[in-house]
């Protein structure tokens, strides 16, 4: 192996928060700093259309295509858990969908020993981030690196739900980033000109001409290097060649609440038993590496539409070609579409402080969910999800290969709530889509159906249907006891010059899509970064 390159800083990942990381650390030009990504660049032509995430999310060169193991309570199925690989990571195929979450999700994280890490600690940060085109508000921002815009398509099937929502007691909510979640409306995603911006477009591009930043791809993190309790730096495979960097300031893991823990665990620290299982030696005790792992769970509600007006028919023959035209030409149209097109946020039970179950409106309606593969007749869909699960499962290496897949157990729906939550939420779904100014689109319901009668029935229906919709987190959660696997400062707890920048530092998961959290949490990261260095 040849003597190690060394910088000041080593970023192991090149996705979200990597991307972030790279920028701000970079942006002095007083220290070196690496970033490894083990997939490539981002060049396919589906990355920058919104709605090409559905053909590259079972792409292996884009996506890890990471699966979970088959649980009893999620009728045995192998479901999907795709994560992003490449430079922008799962920025390259997630649906663009924003959303900050609710305040008081921040306040429980402070409150549970996350000191630094309530709304108002975290509020400037995602300020931070933001060139929001929106209404000028106090909690919104303009001129940050990433553009924050509603969704542009207004279909009138899109109108009846919201109008459906109103009639069945719900506000139209135009900012849940601002305020209240409480609502209906249109969502809001990181695009410009109706293209999608990753993180590697917002934050990664504008640096890359800086020399004190090198950026490394297909460099496969294999393993952590220590002197005494100290990171030194990793080592990592490019091509068939295994390559040392050593870091004279810091090691920064950044690769995911998927692969953080499996590179721990493969470095030594973690849980002793689970190291012992992969005939690890023992570096460093730390029990709740790859715990905690929580995620939203969704099932998908089906109608058929009477109207020829979903992307069903809209996606085929002459009308794609006339939506492909338009696109070219205006960067308007069908094109601009990701994962959601309407919101909708509301409380299944009263007392609850927030919103507990997120909806996801789509014009369209999938005959395989988890490709993104769309009936051949007119359709439309509600996901529903709970936003703060109780369940909690685990991800662990499961082998001692580095480029093995780690075994991710959800332990979906195994919470009363969970399951409550769920079934009330699918309930009130249905009961929106009945008000009138649905009449003139919903033709009948396809799933669960009619004969979806009871609590078991659809608590049936949840676990057979129900598909992760990828914001997995929490694995190497934050917090002051001896659990946590990262302090408030995402330093490792009893490591030094090692610290976690990811979705795998939440000690909870946030109400609502992941990706805003992820980018507040790397923009403060790189302030404690500079911090600690400054000290």
């Amino acid at each position: 192996m040849h003597d190690p390159e060394t910088f000041d800083y080593v970023i192991v990942g090149g996705g979200t928060a990597g991307c972030v990381l790279a920028n701000r650390l970079s942006a002095s030009g007083r220290h070196a700093v690496l970033m490894l990504e083990a997939g490539g660049a981002a060049r396919h032509p589906w990355i920058t259309i919104p709605a090409g995430f559905s053909k590259l999310l079972t792409n292996p060169a884009y996506n890890w295509r990471f699966t979970t193991q088959p649980e009893e309570a999620t009728g045995g199925r192998v479901i999907a858990v795709p994560r992003g690989k490449g430079l922008g990571g799962s920025t390259l195929i997630n649906g663009m969908i924003y959303v900050r979450g609710q305040p008081q999700d921040y306040d429980h994280w402070a409150q549970t020993g996350c000191t630094g890490w309530g709304f108002e600690d975290v509020l400037p940060y995602f300020r931070k981030v933001e060139d929001f085109s929106g209404p000028a508000d106090p909690l919104r921002a303009r001129g940050g690196p990433l553009p924050i815009v509603e969704v542009a398509e207004r279909p009138a099937i899109a109108e009846a739900f919201i109008a459906a929502a109103e009639a069945a007691g719900h506000p139209r909510n135009p900012d849940y980033n601002a305020g209240s979640q409480d609502g209906f409306g249109y969502y809001q995603v990181n695009q410009r000109g109706g293209r999608r911006v990753s993180a590697a477009d917002a934050y990664l591009a504008p640096a890359r001409r800086r020399p004190n930043l090198a950026v490394r791809t297909d460099a496969h993190v294999l393993r952590l290097t220590f002197e005494g309790n100290r990171a030194t730096g990793v080592v990592a495979r490019i091509g068939t060649e295994e390559r040392r960097f050593a870091a004279r300031a810091e090691v920064i893991l950044a690769a995911g609440a998927a692969q953080t823990p499996q590179i721990l665990e493969l470095s030594g620290i973690g849980d002793p038993a689970v190291l012992a299982g992969l005939g690890v030696p023992v570096r460093h005790a730390a029990p709740g590496v790859g715990a905690n792992y929580i995620d939203h769970y969704c099932t998908r509600m089906n109608w058929r539409v009477k109207l020829p007006v979903t992307l069903n028919e809209a996606t085929r023959g002459l009308r794609l070609a006339l939506a492909v035209a338009q696109y070219g030409a205006t960067r308007r149209g069908i094109l601009t579409l990701g994962t959601g097109l309407a919101h909708g946020f509301v409380r299944t039970r009263p007392g609850l402080a927030g919103p507990d179950v997120q909806y996801f409106f789509m014009h369209a309606s999938y005959a395989n969910a988890a490709e993104r593969k769309l009936d051949r007749q007119p359709g439309m869909t509600i996901g529903v999800t709970q936003l703060r699960p109780q369940s909690r499962g685990t991800i662990h290496a499961a082998s001692p290969d580095p480029l093995a897949p780690p075994a991710i157990r959800p332990n979906f729906l195994s919470a009363e709530e969970d399951r409550r939550a769920m079934v009330e939420g699918m309930k009130i779904a249905r009961h929106i889509v009945e008000q009138a100014p649905m009449d003139p689109f919903r033709a009948h319901e396809l799933a669960p159906g009619p004969d979806c009668r009871t609590d078991a029935d659809w608590l049936d229906f949840a676990r057979r249907d129900g598909q992760t919709i990828y914001h997995i987190c929490g694995t190497c959660r934050m917090g002051s006891d001896a659990l946590a696997v990262t302090d408030p400062a995402l330093r490792v707890r009893g490591l030094r010059a090692l610290r976690v920048a990811d979705a795998s530092i939440m000690p909870d998961i946030v109400s609502g899509n992941t990706q805003a959290a992820v980018f507040m949490i790397a923009e403060k990261a790189a302030d404690l970064i500079a911090a600690d260095a400054a000290a």
